[in-house]
């Protein structure tokens, strides 16, 4: 009868070509590897990789093998997780892979409250740039996915989670917080600190500007910094002015720095949350995201609290 922890072995070792990356990847010792790989050929009678020194390649056999085997330990995922779920009982790894603004001062609301709810769940959160989130959720290495902007994947499925708006705020000295609201033209006077032109929030002032007839390249620019909360320090400091979300405004620097109006122009973001479609859940994730799409769920009462 096949071992299932052999098949993953054998995945592991077919993924990477290589029994040393396998090993690490399983956290086993290579001779075990070995010793598994060499287990599943004796059962089939065949040879699935052929060695040539320290590389490694699959045989026809091999090849064969592959995407039958990654059937097979998916099902086994799906039947624990199913099992799992039966007894009503919530644990294991969650793994989060988002972008800055979510990772900082979205998720760590909703993981209180999920964590308070599922004391036995263990969950991880990587904050990184969108691509390498995108990356970590098609491999399987993380369940969930929070972005400010995402690309459409057939695999991958998407749920609107929540908007924030996009505030300009100022220096508590600057001549514009005596005013109710400043005209968008003079935005070109001022000494703006931006994202970098990858982040989901430089994407939607560019858009919103441009939809006013206005190019972005038009302020005047002295410094690029890689996060809203970098953003909203320096101008603290009277470095400039600059766009950051609501959340980073009354979370962060809300006593020292003012949010301005600026006439006929509102800007909001749209934060993403997503799972593959194709790999298995585990009963953590499912736990999650029925928790994070909630509508009334406490957690997103808390956040939209922040924004009102």
């Amino acid at each position: 009868m096949l071992d299932t922890h052999q098949l993953r072995v054998f995945l592991a070792a077919a993924e990477t070509l290589n029994f040393s990356q396998a090993a690490k990847r399983l956290h086993m010792s290579q001779p075990s590897v070995t010793q598994h790989i060499h287990n599943l050929e004796t059962h089939f009678g065949m040879q699935l990789f052929v060695r040539a020194g320290r590389k490694i390649s699959l045989t026809e056999a091999g090849v064969t093998l592959l995407p039958m085997a990654r059937d097979l330990v998916l099902s086994a995922i799906r039947a624990d997780e199913m099992m799992d779920t039966l007894k009503q009982e919530i644990h294991g790894q969650l793994w989060i892979a988002c972008t800055t603004t979510p990772g900082k001062y979205i998720l760590p609301t909703i993981m209180a409250d999920f964590l308070k709810r599922y004391p036995k769940v263990e969950a991880f959160i990587s904050v990184s740039n969108r691509n390498d989130a995108m990356r970590l959720l098609n491999e399987g290495k993380a369940q969930i996915m929070v972005s400010s902007v995402f690309d459409y994947h057939p695999d991958i499925e998407f749920h609107k989670f929540i908007s924030e708006s996009l505030v300009l705020i100022v220096p508590k000295n600057h001549p514009w917080t005596r005013r109710e609201s400043i005209k968008l033209d003079e935005l070109r006077k001022a000494n703006m600190i931006l994202r970098e032109k990858s982040a989901g929030s430089y994407m939607v002032l560019r858009d919103g500007l441009a939809q006013k007839g206005f190019d972005i390249s038009d302020l005047h620019k002295i410094l690029t910094l890689g996060n809203s909360e970098a953003i909203a320090f320096a101008v603290q400091e009277g470095i400039g002015v600059g766009f950051v979300s609501m959340l980073v405004a009354q979370r962060i620097v809300k006593e020292q720095v003012a949010i301005v109006k600026i006439d006929d122009l509102e800007l909001s973001q749209d934060i993403y949350i997503g799972q593959h479609r194709r790999l298995p859940s585990t009963s953590a994730q499912v736990a999650f995201w029925k928790m994070a799409i909630e509508p009334q769920s406490e957690a997103l009462l808390k956040i939209l609290s922040y924004l009102s």
